[in-house]
């Protein structure tokens, strides 16, 4: 499965919408993704599983590219 992971750089730091980053991770569930992104320090606003149509209008996005963790 697919996810898409909304974060911020820097946990430390209180979370700016403009400054949110996106990357996507292939992951049997949510808690996997977790765990993979553990050692990034990451602050994790969302993390949400893309199938059927969004998934397919995610793929046609220039900036679609799935994290090889």
């Amino acid at each position: 499965m697919i996810f898409k992971v909304y974060y911020q750089e820097n946990a430390l730091e209180v979370p700016v919408r403009e400054n949110t980053q996106v990357l996507y991770v292939e992951a049997e569930n949510e808690r996997e993704v977790r765990a993979l992104l553990i050692d990034r320090k990451y602050n994790i606003e969302l993390i949400q599983l893309l199938e059927g149509n969004h998934l397919d209008y995610e793929q046609a996005s220039e900036n679609y590219k799935v994290e090889k963790i």
